[in-house]
């Protein structure tokens, strides 16, 4: 092989692995705050607060980490409240797992989007970082409905579309039909912990 081809294809390859190794997500700092934004599934309806995924997730990064969920809540309804909750924290990240409460009510999927849609600008806005969790359609084999990937793709954000679906398919992770237990809350803190670290949130 000619040298300067040789030379030509180690700098591509060297700027492929740089590319796959660089981070989709800004390093948090000690003193930041992580907002976790959603319903029943973040307050941690089934266990104590202390056994809630925003709590364990605390323990895991070190980092403060706001329960900032509410049973029951709808998009429409988290849309309103979510400008206080920025307001009040001055977080540096959002995990943002809302839509379950619609989706059971087989609200119209452009209309939870469109308020999902509307949280993520706002949060950007402010220059808040948005991790985004999928929530799944009323369907067993169902990891994520399909306006999750579509809002990651257009706002290009970190995006977990299979974590809450396969929960959903493991009793002995679930309280009742829709809500974890402590090891259920547990394993959801340890993936979206492994999701904030492979996208360079976390070391």
């Amino acid at each position: 092989m000619h040298k300067l081809t040789r030379t030509y294809l180690v700098f591509c390859l060297a700027l492929f692995l740089n590319g796959c190794g660089s981070s989709n997500l800004d390093q948090l700092e000690a003193g930041d705050v992580i907002l976790a934004f959603g319903d029943s599934l973040t307050a941690g309806v089934g266990v104590n607060k202390k056994n809630s995924y925003p709590t364990v997730l605390a323990n895991l990064t070190g980092l403060e980490v706001i329960n900032a969920g509410i049973s029951g809540e709808t998009t429409a309804e988290g849309l309103l409240r979510l400008p206080q909750a920025i307001e009040e924290y001055s977080p540096s990240l959002m995990i943002l797992l809302e839509g379950g409460n619609d989706i059971l009510r087989n609200a119209d999927a452009n209309q939870i989007k469109n308020n999902l849609e509307k949280m993520i600008q706002i949060a950007q806005q402010e220059g808040i970082q948005v991790v985004l969790i999928g929530v799944p359609e009323k369907s067993l084999f169902s990891n994520s409905a399909a306006l999750y990937s579509e809002l990651a793709e257009e706002y290009d954000l970190v995006f977990d579309s299979s974590l809450i679906g396969g929960l959903m398919r493991s009793p002995s992770k679930k309280s009742d039909a829709v809500h974890f237990n402590k090891q259920g809350y547990s394993f959801m803190a340890q993936e979206i912990h492994v999701l904030l670290s492979e996208n360079g949130a976390i070391d």
